[in-house]
């Protein structure tokens, strides 16, 4: 039984805790006493307040530690990172920051952490299968649709955030990085929307996102890479209206003498409209495309993900499939299977002979399932 720090017990954080204290010693941390209350009863876990901000505090926790979880909140993923790093632990983390995790990979190998990060749904899965399939033919063409949503559409917006809209936010307002022909293209977030039906779901909107991350550095030898989010038309529309009217500008405006960030105030209301009330029903579903040459011939593998929320341990989908893959990622970690020193994003691991399909069945063991078509 090895003993892990969870850093996070958000609604992901918490999913892993649970699952990692079915065989290990947890160590569960937040800096909100409440989201740490529901888990301090759970067998095998103990409980801390912790400021992820205070690099002391974080390595202090992680000392006696076999492995980390980093489940922070995005505007805090990177620098707890490199505090972990700088203590050169184990990490797996699914902390969806802006910065360039590669930049800590040098730092990384000279204090000998072992790191995977976005290790998650997407960024995290769709890595593994593309990595997966790079390994053993030559792609031409990589495409991942994903969204997390509401069951039940509801006015206005239609969407209820699975995490923090701080964070959903984030993915509205970075310019998409997507590899068009085999040059780096850069559009706007929301852009060259389009519908796409799912079977059971209905018709969807796609909308480009800059959710290609690190494949821009590690797969540059495919001429197209695209990813892009899923909801329900309407929504992409109206937050572009939100986007181009400047509610989620950060330049501070003056309200009767009060300097308020746009950002902060509209994301602050959309946090009560947005959240997931108790046992509410959502899913989360991905399609992944990959194309390429097999063996000579031409090989199209199209990966379907359709997962619900489990009503009986109230987890959420999000929580499922983000937080299954880490806790899959984090075994590797432990059993040697992983033992790669610096920073590997997902698709690296992917690469590597029997990864994903240990990661797959992790997954499956779950309940959390993948079907593939080859033709």
């Amino acid at each position: 039984m090895a003993r892990i720090l969870v850093l996070g017990a958000g609604m992901v954080g918490s999913a892993m805790v649970r699952d990692l204290a079915k065989r290990h010693q947890v160590l569960s941390t937040d800096f909100s006493a409440a989201a740490l209350a529901p888990l301090a009863t759970v067998a095998n876990v103990t409980t801390q307040q912790l400021n992820c901000s205070d690099r002391e505090a974080v390595q202090a926790a992680a000392k006696d530690v076999d492995a980390v979880v980093c489940a922070v909140p995005g505007h805090l993923g990177f620098a707890t990172l490199r505090s972990l790093i700088e203590a050169g632990k184990k990490v797996a983390d699914i902390s969806f920051f802006p910065e360039n995790a590669l930049e800590l990979d040098a730092l990384a190998k000279q204090t000998g952490a072992v790191v995977v990060t976005d290790i998650g749904v997407a960024p995290g899965v769709d890595n593994l299968i593309l990595g997966h399939h790079d390994a053993q033919m030559d792609v031409k063409r990589f495409e991942c649709l994903v969204g997390g949503l509401p069951i039940a559409r509801s006015f206005p917006f239609q969407y209820k955030a699975p995490f923090s809209p701080m964070d959903v936010v984030e993915e509205y307002l970075r310019p998409a990085r997507i590899y068009e022909h085999g040059r780096e293209v850069v559009k706007p977030a929301l852009s060259e929307p389009s519908y796409v039906d799912f079977a059971g779901i209905g018709t969807l909107e796609a909308f480009n996102t800059d959710g290609l991350r690190s494949l821009i550095q590690t797969m540059p030898h495919i001429p197209d890479m695209i990813e892009r989010t899923l909801r329900y038309p309407g929504h992409r529309e109206l937050m572009l209206a939100f986007r181009e009217s400047g509610f989620f500008s950060d330049e501070p405006i003056d309200v009767d003498g009060v300097q308020v960030s746009p950002r902060a105030f509209t994301s602050k209301i959309l946090f009560d409209s947005w959240k997931l009330q108790p046992g509410e029903a959502e899913l989360t579903v991905m399609r992944v495309t990959v194309e390429g040459l097999e063996h000579g011939q031409p090989r199209r593998h199209v990966y379907h993900l359709e997962d619900r929320g489990d009503a009986a341990t109230k987890t959420s989908s999000m929580a499922r499939t983000t937080g299954y893959t880490c806790t899959g990622m984090l075994e590797c970690l432990l059993d040697g299977t992983w033992t790669t020193l610096g920073v590997t994003p997902p698709e690296l691991v992917g690469k590597a002979d029997g990864l994903w399909p240990k990661l797959r069945a992790h997954l499956a063991e779950r309940g959390v399932t993948l079907t593939v078509t080859s033709e």
